[in-house]
């Protein structure tokens, strides 16, 4: 299977704040952003692998700043990194003001994939070639995010993630 470059599998999306997206202070809900992200991503997996996936995970979803009605949210998509049949997803979101003229950080998270086979079971995905050095930085970090997610899965034993010790005890 061939490896597949990062920037091959960027999404950029692009959404209008309106009524129905807002609670009652005229912020964009959360509920209706993650809906937005999880398509983003969804989009960015299977461009990776030519495949059909599904969500498997998100975390580290930080809500930095509200997205105000009438402005547009901006949701960038890339992948770090891909393992045996999975892959992480980092998402950057900025909401745009155009009537005042800027762009503002709003959040950030990273979510989990999984390619599927005919059968709905999951199948091997190509590996990442990170070129940048964001890239570099954010496929060097996708191991212990994933040790971290397998540990609170239940999944993993702490004492078997290896990248994590390493953080914490010296040899």
């Amino acid at each position: 299977m061939e490896s597949r470059k990062a920037c091959d599998s960027i999404t950029i999306m692009n959404e209008l704040v309106l009524p129905n997206d807002t609670n009652v202070f005229g912020n964009l809900m959360g509920g209706r952003l993650m809906y937005w992200m999880d398509i983003a991503a969804g989009i960015t997996a299977v461009k990776h692998c030519n495949a059909p996936c599904m969500t498997a995970s998100v975390d580290n979803l930080s809500f930095k700043n509200p997205i105000k009605l009438g402005n547009v949210v901006r949701i960038e998509a890339k992948i770090t990194r891909a393992f045996n049949t999975s892959m992480e997803i980092h998402l950057k979101v900025w909401g745009e003001d155009n009537l005042h003229q800027y762009r503002y950080e709003s959040n950030e998270a990273y979510f989990t994939f999984v390619a599927l086979d005919p059968n709905n079971k999951p199948r091997p995905v190509p590996s990442v070639i990170p070129e940048t050095e964001e890239e570099k930085l954010l496929f060097d970090g996708a191991l212990r995010r994933r040790q971290v997610r397998l540990i609170l899965g239940g999944k993993m034993k702490p004492d078997d993630a290896n990248e994590l010790k390493a953080l914490f005890i010296n040899n």
